[in-house]
């Protein structure tokens, strides 16, 4: 199921809901420049965990409204969607860039949060500037990069084949297994607009809104070995921040595929801590 919803101020969110027909929430916050669609990658496995799974892509992303977003903000708005879904209590699951996101929501509201899992998860890097200044540094290279993508190609197969080479060969190779078209809606709804991607750097690499020590739910982290979007000692370090945090290193793994690969377990650890 996705959908879009109405939040405050007019503005619109737009969201994925798959995984198990009833059951538990474990709430996705996608990676950066990335979307819900990333959650669907791990549809089956939630099915037989037996957890629903929810993705709400960002401001900026998709159909998502462009705002002068914050963690907690994006956190609010994530809470008003598992509202809509019916789900009082979830776990939060942050890939990647994403993690910043997650770790405001588990502390600006523990009531709901019953565990926190990341993923890859980007720490300790601090970008001079305010957050403008630091989107308006890094448009010129980001817009660049986008041209090269072209995400206006109305070629699924070319799409595809230039947003997979922009990755890893390990992750690239995982990407090759899923269909042109969907590999080329991802990253049309991901590049739909440049600051969806710019003010989530900008965000991330500065002090995050809520600190790790005040985390206070279960938490799990997963980093790969070989990932050098996320390099092990950032994840060590975040690790050694949340209180009694279990960190899990994947030998021989780079960034997608500790999540990709990894989908069932990682949701089976989360689901211990649901109702």
């Amino acid at each position: 199921m996705d959908d879009t919803i109405a939040l405050p101020g007019g503005r619109r969110a737009q969201w994925w809901l798959g995984g198990a027909d009833a059951g538990p929430l474990v709430a996705f916050l996608h990676g950066c420049p990335d979307t819900r669609r990333a959650a669907m990658t791990g549809d089956r496995a939630a099915r037989e965990v037996g957890v629903r799974l929810l993705a709400v892509n960002r401001p900026g992303y998709g159909a998502s409204g462009l705002h002068d977003s914050t963690q907690t903000t994006v956190a609010a708005d994530l809470m008003a969607v598992a509202d809509h879904v019916g789900a009082e209590t979830m776990a939060l699951l942050g890939m990647s860039i994403g993690g910043s996101y997650a770790v405001t929501a588990a502390v600006a509201h523990p009531d709901r949060v019953r565990a926190l899992g990341l993923v890859s998860t980007q720490f300790g890097r601090h970008e001079p500037g305010s957050v403008a200044d630091v989107v308006e540094r890094f448009r010129p290279e980001y817009a660049e990069w986008v041209a090269g993508i072209a995400p206006e190609d109305p070629d699924d197969a070319a799409l595809a084949t230039r947003w997979r080479a922009a990755l890893p060969p390990p992750d690239a190779a995982l990407l090759a297994t899923l269909p042109d078209p969907d590999v080329a809606a991802a990253a049309r709804e991901a590049l739909a607009q440049h600051d969806g991607y710019l003010r989530d750097a900008a965000l991330a690499f500065r002090d995050w809104d809520r600190t790790p020590e005040e985390v206070t739910c279960p938490t799990h982290l997963w980093y790969g070995e070989l990932d050098t979007a996320a390099p092990l000692a950032e994840g060590e370090e975040l690790a050694g921040r949340i209180p009694g945090s279990c960190l899990v290193v994947r030998p021989g793994t780079t960034h997608l595929c500790t999540l990709l690969v990894h989908w069932q377990d990682i949701l089976e650890v989360l689901s211990r801590h649901l109702d």
